[in-house]
């Protein structure tokens, strides 16, 4: 019988792990091409346990980024939030998808993300980037199927009577 704090610790636990793969060294080559695990990963949780993970848990991550990256605050947390709502809001359609749809979906997603990001940027006046502002969406889409396969693990083996 699973601990009945584990669904309280292991939620925290994987957004955790995919912030600190957000603000985790990379060369410098490489860095541009580094896919939004934490944004993918709040959209898994909020399309899986949509009553349990919502948009004030974006909020939190997105500001917990902000801070991790020296970002303008809020800005992340905005973006992640206002995909989150589109997330819970078609919950129902996406999470029973095929995997190849999924990913097309959460593309989408994570695009309204990084435009949201790119508008704020440029509203306090921010240079726009090059195409390789873009390099994370494409990088991302490819590994949705991974990300959904190792936090489905995650939510059965810890959180199974969650619903």
């Amino acid at each position: 019988m699973p601990n009945p704090a584990a669904p309280l610790l292991a939620i925290p636990a994987t957004l955790v792990l995919a912030l600190g793969l957000m603000i985790m060294p990379l060369p410098e080559w490489l860095s541009p091409w580094r896919p939004e695990w934490l944004a993918m990963a709040v959209l898994y949780w909020n399309m899986a346990l949509p009553r349990r993970v919502g948009v004030g848990t974006a909020w939190i991550a997105g500001l917990l980024l902000d801070v991790a990256r020296g970002a303008l605050l809020g800005q992340h947390a905005l973006a992640l939030a206002l995909i989150a709502w589109i997330a819970i809001r078609l919950h129902q359609q996406v999470r029973f998808a095929p995997l190849w749809q999924q990913a097309i979906t959460v593309g989408g997603m994570l695009a309204l993300y990084l435009l949201v990001i790119l508008w704020v940027d440029g509203i306090t006046g921010h240079e726009p980037g090059t195409w390789r502002y873009w390099a994370p969406l494409l990088t991302s889409i490819p590994c949705w199927p991974l990300v959904f396969v190792l936090l489905r693990g995650v939510r059965r083996r810890w959180c199974p009577h969650l619903a």
